[in-house]
């Protein structure tokens, strides 16, 4: 098996995302079992770009369904075309208007009518949202059901008919059942706990920030023209920052912004001038641009021009996790 996953990493790598071997290894895993894959962690940290990139590598359509408080089954699975179901009446009102001429009395139109209603509530007039489109599609897709935790617990538990047998329930035209199974991946960032009849269904993954080997290797594939020294300096930078107790920490994708902000502004070395003035790509709350900012006053050893360190950041402190990917 160490081989197959070896292959997953290097095809990750092939599309720009760096890999662990624990992420490797969920997602083969994942591929060959069926089986949903729950991707926990701190904000920016790639498991929306992992989705992405398995779209890329097994070459299938990348449907996404972003959640957020007050998603419900209708916007998630799908919707009436009211007003196309109006302009087709319309359209119908002469046959409507033959139809109900003979009806005796306002009981006898309405059933008459009703007997119709399966043209009004028929697949034409249905406007399929992420869940179907994954379930109906005519090829496996990848869906990413992205911050599942943002939704209410309601919507996590309508889920659970679509994660364990693969079809979604529309009262009007019954039981949709996929047509290919998805590759489904949904991510979390922590905001609220998930039931454990959801992580029962799924195997899980927990992606960290990066060390910082790894973080430099992510740097340096995706920004190639920042030299090697100055993004190793900024790496050291990002390191020191998350070791600081701050509001939010900056994400990986946040450094590879930062990456390129430095490849913007010809910057050939992390000078104090230069990261203030940029801190606010990492950092997006001022009081943890101004205790980093207090922090770098406090520690300064080389000068206003000197060369900066994460030791000028946090000096001495250390972190603990597990290694994420992108």
């Amino acid at each position: 098996m160490s081989n197959d996953i070896t292959k997953v990493k290097d095809q990750l790598r092939g599309v720009q995302y760096i890999a662990t071997d624990e992420i490797a290894t969920v997602m083969y895993l994942a591929d060959k079992l069926g089986k949903p894959v729950l991707a926990e962690g701190p904000a920016g940290v790639g498991k929306t770009e992992l989705a992405q990139a398995w779209a890329k590598i097994t070459g299938k359509p990348f449907i996404r369904l972003q959640c957020y408080e007050g998603l419900d089954e209708s916007k998630a699975l799908y919707e009436w075309e009211y007003a196309k179901q109006m302009l087709y009446t319309q359209l119908l009102r002469d046959k409507l208007s033959q139809l109900l001429s003979g009806a005796n009395s306002l009981t006898e139109a309405a059933d008459k009518l009703a007997a119709e209603e399966d043209i009004f509530f028929s697949e034409r007039f249905l406007l399929a949202r992420p869940l179907l489109k994954a379930m109906t599609s005519d090829e496996p897709v990848v869906l990413l059901i992205d911050e599942i935790d943002r939704a209410d617990a309601e919507f996590e538990a309508f889920l659970l008919e679509a994660l364990s047998q693969f079809q979604v329930t529309i009262p009007e035209l019954g039981t949709i059942k996929a047509k290919h199974q998805p590759i489904v991946l949904l991510t979390s960032n922590n905001t609220r706990e998930l039931s454990e009849a959801l992580k029962r269904r799924c195997l899980y993954l927990f992606i960290d920030y990066p060390s910082a080997e790894t973080e430099m290797n992510i740097v340096r594939m995706r920004v190639p023209a920042l030299p090697q020294k100055l993004a190793a300096q900024a790496v050291e930078i990002v390191q020191g920052l998350r070791q600081m107790d701050l509001k939010k920490n900056p994400s990986v994708s946040e450094t590879i912004d930062w990456a390129r902000a430095l490849v913007m502004l010809n910057a050939d070395s992390l000078d104090r001038e230069t990261l203030e003035n940029t801190l606010t790509v990492l950092l997006k709350h001022e009081s943890d641009v101004q205790k980093a900012k207090r922090m770098l006053n406090v520690s300064r050893q080389n000068g206003p021009e000197g060369g900066m360190s994460p030791r000028d950041v946090n000096p001495g402190k250390k972190r603990f996790g597990r290694d994420g990917g992108w």
